[in-house]
C-alpha cells in the first residue's frame, strides 16, 4: 500500500529565509529547542547537509524511539528538501518507504509556502499501520520555525 499526506503553511516571509533554515542543518538543531515534545534530538552521523547527509533523530518517549535518515535531494534553486528514513522508526512497523519532502515555494506577493509532504509505501501485513502517518507534526514546525524566524528578525 502506497500513499502520501501534504499539508500547506503561509507566512508572510520570504522564501529566502525560511530556505536559510529548512535547507540547512538548523532545522535538525532547532526543532529539539522549539518543539521538544516533538522530537528530543537530531544527530549529525555523516555529511555537511547535502545530499547524502545522514542524521539520527531521536524521539523525547522510548517508542518508537529513534530513526537515521538520509537527505535524497536538497535543491537550493527551487528549494526543495527529501530526507528518507533508512534504518529504525516506521521501518520497525512494516513500512517500505518513508520519506519527507520539504519545498519552500515563493509566492508573486512576497508571501511563502511551506509544502510539507510525506510520501510512504507500507507492506501488505501492516496496511493499518498506515494510519499512522500524519502531517501533524509537520504543521507545528512550519509554525515554530516561521514564528523563530520572525523572531530573529526582529531582533
Amino acid at each position: 500500500m502506497e500513499g502520501s499526506l501534504s499539508h500547506e503553511f503561509q507566512t508572510d516571509l520570504p522564501a529566502t529565509d525560511v530556505w536559510e533554515v529548512y535547507g540547512s542543518l538548523v532545522l535538525g538543531q532547532l526543532v529539539p529547542q522549539l518543539l521538544p515534545k516533538v522530537l528530543a534530538k537530531v544527530e549529525l552521523l555523516e555529511g555537511d547537509g547535502g545530499v547524502g547527509t545522514v542524521l539520527l533523530v531521536t524521539f523525547p518517549r522510548a517508542e518508537p524511539g529513534s530513526y537515521k535518515e538520509k537527505f535524497t535531494m536538497v535543491d537550493n534553486e527551487k528549494y526543495i528538501k527529501e530526507a528518507e528514513v533508512i534504518e529504525g522508526g516506521v521501518l520497525d512497523l512494516g513500512f517500505q518507504k518513508y520519506v519527507v519532502r520539504f519545498e519552500i515555494i515563493e509566492q508573486e506577493d512576497g508571501t511563502t509556502i511551506i509544502r510539507s509532504t510525506i510520501e510512504y509505501k507500507v507492506d501488505a501485513e501492516h496496511t493499518s499501520n498506515a494510519s499512522l502517518v500524519s502531517t501533524g507534526a509537520l504543521a507545528g514546525i512550519a509554525e515554530a520555525i516561521t514564528k523563530y524566524i520572525k523572531e530573529q528578525k526582529s531582533l
